[in-house]
């Protein structure tokens, strides 16, 4: 990355950085994505059961991952100050990290999976599957979270086109596995939703292995020497990456387990509701890879400029980014009303699950101006390293507002599975507005420090 004197060369570079994460992340979704599809196409059943191993995987994934995203502001940060030294040890700790972590969540859900499931009164078929899904995604836990933090240091570099390539060689991997796994293809078993969870898995491994090959011998990389030198483990740097980590973690939780509890909450209705309201989720999680990965190129882009006390630069970075959202957010809006069947059916051939997903993709239209806002937000505020105030508003927003809302109105008016989706959308809002307020304060607070 390089300092940038004009709009026009803060706007190329931030596309340089943001479009290979829109192609990494869209790819990595992907995985999901065919796994969601994939699985309907074999049954209702699988479909479902897929989407509650999900709901209960998703939320853990994000944020857990999210804490080991702390590595991006931190050596986003270093390098903008010039201290590329410490960036090796701050790598080596964080993936020490990532697999403490990981070995407890697999710990953890050995015990707590089979009770969880067992609250829920999901019909037997749908338990199986679910249970059996996240079961084999469990296999693939350890090499995700290393890859996280491999992924963020040669992202923090700027280097996002390589975590791009390196993705979209494994997607094939995926679709490919899933074909084979889920409908019983070149002799395999028909493993169903089952199948997609292998698939998923295998394809962690493949990522993580590529990923390290080509920090070992990549020069831009291989110069830190972060496969080749050894450290002791070291409690004041997981200090240091937990305090950043876990607030960041909690809001990522936050965020996404708001989704995975309506989805939970879901299973009071039947097995078409719950297969439509999945489906339709699918697709706007889909979407929101775009705001996303703009929130994940700020925060390199702010961090970069933070580092280096260019404090007007990251505000400039800010407002670009923020405005891409909200073009594409508005693109986006257009095209699900132009072509909701279709989207409604990439999905399902079931006619009841069709008609009823296409309801539900009418009110994520909803999602894309609040998370155009919100999301890229948060990832300016990691790249300053203020982390603690998306935690705050993402609890306050999505489980004291979003999550209270929706079950009154699920429960007690007509919207029934609706109600939720209402819900959701009432917290995201309530979100965006206050993490711009506290945008707008931290902003003028750095450019008055910062003048003479």
């Amino acid at each position: 990355m390089n300092q940038t004197f004009t709009v026009w060369e803060k706007t190329r570079q931030l596309l340089i950085v943001l479009l290979p994460i829109l192609i990494s992340q869209l790819a990595l979704f992907a995985m999901i994505f065919f796994d969601t599809i994939m699985s309907g196409h074999a049954s209702p059943i699988d479909l479902a059961g897929v989407a509650i191993g999900s709901s209960i995987w998703s939320p853990v994934q994000a944020g857990l991952t999210g804490i080991l995203m702390a590595v991006t502001p931190i050596v986003a940060q270093m390098i903008g100050a010039m201290r590329k030294e410490q960036v090796p040890f701050t790598v080596v700790q964080a993936m020490y990290l990532a697999v403490a972590i990981a070995i407890a969540v697999v710990l953890i859900g050995a015990v707590a999976l089979g009770p969880l499931l067992n609250m829920m009164e999901l019909e037997p078929e749908v338990h199986d599957i679910a249970w059996r899904y996240l079961i084999a995604l469990a296999f693939g836990i350890v090499p995700l979270f290393v890859y996280t933090v491999v992924r963020c240091f040669i992202d923090a570099l700027g280097w996002t086109r390589i975590t791009m390539l390196i993705t979209l060689v494994s997607l094939p991997i995926n679709v490919l596995l899933n074909y084979v796994l889920i409908f019983g293809h070149f002799g395999m078993p028909r493993l169903g939703g089952v199948g997609a969870g292998y698939a998923t898995a295998i394809t962690y491994w493949c990522i993580t292995l590529i990923s390290l090959y080509v920090v070992h011998r990549v020069q831009a990389f291989s110069e830190y020497g972060i496969l080749t030198k050894v450290y002791r483990i070291s409690m004041a740097a997981w200090k240091e990456l937990l305090r950043i980590g876990v607030p960041l973690g909690f809001s990522i939780f936050f965020e996404v387990s708001i989704f995975a509890a309506v989805t939970l909450f879901m299973s009071q209705f039947n097995t078409i509701t719950i297969a439509a309201h999945q489906a339709a989720m699918n697709f706007a999680s889909f979407i929101y890879m775009v705001p996303m990965s703009i929130s994940m190129a700020l925060t390199i882009l702010v961090g970069f400029e933070a580092g280096a006390k260019r404090f007007k630069d990251a505000r400039q970075y800010s407002y670009l980014g923020i405005s891409i959202a909200l073009v594409m957010a508005a693109l986006f809006a257009v095209g699900l009303l132009l072509f909701n069947e279709q989207v409604a059916g990439l999905y399902t051939t079931d006619e009841a699950v069709l008609r009823l997903t296409q309801h539900f993709l009418m009110y994520s239209i909803l999602f894309l101006l609040s998370d155009a806002v919100a999301a890229p937000i948060q990832g300016i505020l990691r790249g300053y390293k203020e982390v603690t105030v998306t935690f705050v508003v993402a609890l306050i927003s999505y489980w004291v507002i979003g999550l209270p809302l929706g079950y009154l109105m699920a429960n007690y008016t007509s919207f029934a599975a609706f109600g939720y989706w209402i819900g959701l959308i009432t917290g995201l809002a309530a979100g965006a507005v206050f993490l711009f307020g506290r945008l707008l304060a931290l902003q003028r607070k750095k450019i008055r420090a910062d003048e003479p």
